[in-house]
Order: structure tokens, then sequence, then C-alpha cells
């Protein structure tokens, strides 16, 4: 009897859709907002296009909970045209969304499973009965309350050949930021010994940094591997040399699976600290040209101003002097922190 042919999972997370995307803008400049849509649709076309068996999308979709409507409707016209191909989709609600998607019945589709509670969805793939068990962001205490949360998915009363966890959550483990900070023992922090090892992965968001947890915190293997695809883009410096991506993951036999990661555009972040202790608004204004200058025409720019700027001197950080000086391409970020204010420049125009 010949083998199944293997199953193929996109697995995406925290693509924070609405970032830097107001409805109504008050000036004209490039927004973070369409970098973070761009890489979405992305990563959907391609699924389309290699016609994969099944996306999961691991938590995070939208950057807050109380976003418009035509916000969900925007994010949710993509996914549809997939599920109206015939390709199924499992979204877990993250933080950000407050455990549950807004708006839902703009999400409705046959093909699109929400975890609104503790559940586990099954479907058939290539001859396969694939169990996907989750539940929405849990705020409190996820660690002590982590199996009974998975208790209550059911997945221990469905016959499966391949089992997944999808949540978002933070592991032993995981690590993030440019310190390489590693989630240990927190509330908030689930331990590995706590999933069922019946489960062939868990798949999760939370955590930006692309990751896969395949040993303990006392390097042993883990008969589960924990999965982060980590964000679409970068949302923030402590981000600013992370690759991001997406996993493709591939179930050869009943009960395995392997990953691969592939990369997604992602805007080159620079940061730059300068003098503002200087005489003139001249000698500022030349500072504030040469870090411009040195950055990549697209990338995101974030600018320290060091020291108390001399008044004589303040004229050259006016938001409409630093638009002058900013390529369109580029998004620039001004911090002063002797005055705790940062603004933000991409050779804005005001509407008219």
């Amino acid at each position: 009897m010949p083998s199944p042919a293997p199953i193929r999972i996109l697995f995406f997370a925290d693509s924070h859709l609405g970032i830097d995307l107001p409805l109504k803008p008050r000036i004209e400049r490039r927004r973070r907002g369409h970098d973070f849509f761009a890489n979405y649709e992305g990563v959907l076309a391609m699924a389309l296009e290699e016609r994969v068996d099944l996306i999961v999308h691991g938590g995070d979709l939208f950057y807050r909970s109380k976003i418009p409507a035509s916000l969900v409707q925007q994010a949710f016209l993509p996914l549809k045209r997939v599920a109206d191909a015939g390709i199924p989709i499992v979204v877990v609600p993250g933080n950000h969304e407050r455990s549950k998607i807004p708006y839902p019945l703009l999400a409705e589709h046959p093909a699109i499973h929400i975890f609104h509670a503790p559940t586990t969805f099954v479907m058939e793939l290539r001859g396969q009965r694939v169990a996907l068990a989750g539940f929405p962001y849990h705020p409190r205490d996820v660690r002590s309350s982590f199996p009974d949360l998975v208790n209550a998915t059911g997945w221990r009363k469905v016959d499966a050949d391949l089992h997944l966890l999808v949540v978002h959550h933070c592991f032993e483990g995981a690590t993030v930021g440019p310190a390489d900070y590693v989630f240990r023992f927190n509330d908030d922090v689930i331990r590995h010994r706590d999933v069922p090892p019946a489960f062939a992965a868990v798949l999760t968001g939370h955590v930006h940094r692309h990751q896969a947890l395949t040993r303990d915190l006392l390097g042993r293997s883990l008969a589960t591997p924990v999965l982060y695809p980590g964000s679409i883009e970068r949302t923030s410096f402590a981000e600013m040399g992370e690759p991001k991506g997406y996993f493709m993951l591939t179930s050869h036999e009943p009960g395995s699976i392997e990953w691969q990661f592939h990369h997604l555009p992602a805007r080159p972040m620079v940061s730059v600290d300068i003098d503002g202790q200087v005489p003139t608004a001249e000698a500022l204004d030349n500072a504030l040209r040469s870090a411009i200058a040195g950055a990549p025409e697209d990338a995101v720019l974030r600018i320290r101003v060091l020291g108390t700027v001399p008044a004589a001197a303040r004229s050259a950080l006016s938001a409409g002097r630093v638009r002058d000086l900013t390529p369109r391409t580029m998004n620039v970020e001004i911090i002063l922190p002797d005055e705790r204010r940062v603004f933000r420049a991409a050779n804005q125009r005001s509407f008219t």
C-alpha cells in the first residue's frame, strides 16, 4: 500500500495588522502598516499558489482589540480567497486581540476555524486525520492553568493521525530581544513537561523571534517541539537584526512533523545617536543630514538626540524641517530623551 502524500502546513503569526495605519491620517507619509499588510498578503498568495493543505495563524492577527470593522474586513478578504480555494485556515486569538477576534461575523466562513474557546478542530488532509487542539490567549497564570486548558479542548477523545497544539504563549527556553532574554519561571511561561507527548508539535505565536525549541532548560530533548514563526515584520527596534518569515511544516507520515523557515522581506532598522548639545541649528541640521544619508533609503531610522538641545538649535528639529530632509521611502523617529518627546516623520505632507 503506497504511503500517503505528505501534508504541508503553512504556519505564521503576529501579523499585527493595523499598526500605524489610521483610517483618517492627518498627514501623508510612508506607513509601517503597509509593510505588515504586504507581507501578510504575500504569505497568503504564496500559500494559494503552492496549494498548501492547511494554514495556521498563531495569534495577534491584529495590533489591538478595538479596531474598525473595515480593518477586520480588509484582513479577512485574502483569508477568504484562500478558503474559497479549498484550503482550510485555523486562527488562534492572541493577547493583542484580548483573546477574541473583533467583529467575528466578518470572519465567518466554513473553512475558517477560530479558537473562540478551548476546542479541537478535526480535518481530513491527504488521507490523514489531523486534529488541531487549542485555546485563545489566556491572560492570567497560564503556567498553572495550562494542563486544564489543554484538557478542556477535548483532544484526548479525538482519534487522529496527527495531533497539533495551537496557542499564543511563552514557553520555557524561548528567547527575545538584543540581550537574548530567556523565558523561564514566570506565571506566563508554560512548562514543557505539561505538554502531552502525543502532540507532534506546539504551534505558537507571541514571541516575535522565529525559533524552534527542541530542548528544555537543562538541555534534554523535548518529546514535542515548540515552534515560533515570529512576527512577519519588525515591530520594534528590539527586533532590528532579526530575520522575519514563516514556517512550512511537512508531515510525511502519521505523528511526524518537519519544519523549514522561509524569509519574508523586512525593512532595515537603523539606530543612530547624535549630539544635541551643539551651538547652532546649522550644526544640528548637519548631524541630522549625516544620520539620514548613512541609512538605507527604505530604512526605519531612529535618531536619538543626546543631551539638552540649546534653544538656538531647536529649529533644526521641527517636524517640517525633518520632513524636508527625509526620503519618501524612509520612516524616521526622533527621540529627545531629556524632554521625553518622540516624533516621527517620513517626507510627510498634509492632506488638503
